[in-house]
């Protein structure tokens, strides 16, 4: 190779998609020394390590990090990277992969996904928008959707939930909440413009995907510098359980409960509601959700 080596971090989550890729962290670490770079890798045996000893190496310095993993290592990354100028790279090995999905990343294929990441180490990185939401006086950046409603609350099942593995989860603690879940009442803010309604659900979304390939969103662009609210309107059970479906290949936009407002800055205030950002819990409402043009650099 015919140009200095740069130095990259690779970061591995072993246990993405239950252990089943453990062995492509190292193999991702060696097809890049064997391309020229320098590579620090970081792997733990559980998600707290990881995050610990990333944000540690980050703040050594590197040109680049790559993280291997799911969307729990993608948030990790964009947390890390965010307005720094210092691009992510992601090898998806998880259930969801909806960070690598909205980028056109490949999917379920270590190998393409290496070889997506190695052509695109040598091109420019691309640059997009992130999110950022503010919390209790915390902050945390998002790539793809903040969940806010019956979408939040099922999140927060499928988190409690051991069985069954993988996507499937999702769609049982979906189907579980579907019982007992009623319209909340909610104040959104979104730029400066105050509304107060009931709603089923209420997110903002910075990409299309969320919960392992679910196109809430179809339109929503990452380098718009805007923010799209997704807001499901009071519907029957019966109903709900009709749309969720089409939200997978995003023909539920015109159904007359659908509303979508764009917008750069947004509060959501509601009572019961826990929050999810990229599928990383982030607490109860009120929240501030902002766009920040740009924040993100890419391999991709």
């Amino acid at each position: 190779m015919d140009r200095a080596p740069r130095r990259l971090l690779v970061a591995v989550n072993p246990a993405a998609s239950y252990g089943r890729h453990r062995s492509v962290g190292p193999a991702v670490a060696e097809r890049l020394i064997a391309e020229g770079y320098e590579v620090s890798m970081v792997r733990e045996a559980n998600f707290e390590l990881i995050r610990r000893e990333a944000e540690s190496a980050f703040a050594q310095g590197t040109d680049g990090l790559v993280v291997v993993g799911g969307d729990g290592m993608a948030s990790l990354g964009v947390n890390l990277v965010a307005a720094t100028g210092v691009p992510l790279g992601i090898v998806a090995t998880g259930t969801g992969n909806d960070f690598a999905r909205s980028l056109g990343l490949p999917l379920d294929d270590p190998v393409a996904a290496t070889e997506a990441l190695v052509t695109a180490l040598v091109r420019p990185p691309r640059t997009i928008d992130s999110g950022v939401v503010r919390h209790g006086g915390l902050r945390t950046w998002f790539a793809c959707v903040v969940s806010t409603g019956f979408d939040a609350v099922v999140n927060e099942r499928a988190n409690r939930m051991t069985r069954p593995r993988g996507r499937s989860r999702y769609t049982m603690a979906l189907v579980r909440e579907l019982a007992t879940f009623r319209p909340r009442r909610y104040a959104i803010t979104i730029d400066g413009v105050r509304r107060e309604q009931h709603a089923m659900l209420v997110s903002v979304a910075n990409a299309p995907f969320i919960g392992g390939g679910m196109k809430v969103v179809p339109h929503a662009d990452l380098a718009d510098g805007l923010l799209d609210v997704f807001i499901v309107h009071p519907v029957s059970r019966a109903a709900l359980i009709a749309v969720f479906p089409k939200v997978f290949a995003g023909e539920h936009i015109h159904h007359p409960a659908v509303e979508f407002v764009s917008g750069r800055r947004i509060v959501i205030e509601a009572d019961d509601i826990v929050a999810y950002a990229d599928g990383e819990r982030i607490g109860a409402l009120p929240i501030e959700v902002e766009v920040v043009a740009g924040a993100l650099s890419v391999f991709a």
